[in-house]
């Protein structure tokens, strides 16, 4: 049964995405990288539910999503980008197979860092470090919280642009040989969100570099 969200206030992270702060609902109950459903309660959106990562943690007093907005889809992102204090959406879940199976490397394309950001928050709150985050966009300004990520300590963060010539960090895509120079360890856990095609070149790649099935933690697909 669906739970009702009162939205307490939306902020931009980037220029496309946005961070949406809620009331916690009371029992519920989730593990850091999980989704939810969420849909918006308006007429004719109220059974368009899509999947979203809380990227607050359990014991937050607040339920928190980054969520990236396209405008070209239509879909309930069309509509975040107007959505104002005392909206309300509906809460469906917890659900997801990417959880925290301790410190390793995180590979994410665009939104998909979505999961990760409760996980790395939990592993700094606990005191774990040795983790490293393999981040892919088009542009530097599409890098979402990246000042967390620069900031969280013990982290090592490796930075990959396609579509940006002057940037500053790694020009290119995640791929086999990006893959075969950052990563020295393979015996650890591979943690792997983003667009399906990356998902599934990244997740041969390692296979190739010999990474066992039981160390690739990846979304079984919505």
């Amino acid at each position: 049964m669906a739970t009702k969200l009162t939205l307490q206030s939306i902020d931009p992270v980037t220029h496309d995405t946005y961070h949406l702060v809620f009331a916690k609902p009371d029992g519920f109950d989730f593990k850091p990288g999980q989704a939810a459903g969420l849909s918006l309660d308006e007429k004719g959106w109220r059974d368009e539910d899509r999947p979203f990562t809380m990227t607050s943690l359990p014991s937050d007093p607040t339920l928190e999503f980054v969520i990236k907005s396209y405008p070209d889809h239509d879909g309930v992102t069309e509509k975040i980008p107007n959505m104002k204090i005392g909206d309300q959406m509906f809460l469906d879940g917890p659900f997801g197979a990417i959880t925290d199976h301790g410190t390793g490397t995180f590979i994410a394309g665009g939104a998909g860092i979505t999961p990760f950001i409760a996980i790395l928050k939990k592993q700094m709150r606990d005191g774990k470090s040795g983790s490293h985050l393999i981040f892919a966009n088009e542009k530097d300004a599409d890098i979402i919280m990246k000042p967390m990520w620069d900031t969280m300590e013990g982290l090592t963060t490796t930075y990959v642009i396609s579509d940006q010539d002057d940037t500053a960090h790694r020009k290119g895509q995640i791929d086999a040989d990006l893959l075969k120079d950052v990563v020295t360890n393979t015996d650890q856990p591979f943690y792997i969100c983003g667009p399906g095609g990356m998902v599934d070149q990244v997740r041969d790649a390692l296979k190739d570099m010999g990474v066992d099935d039981d160390k690739i933690i990846t979304e079984d697909g919505w």
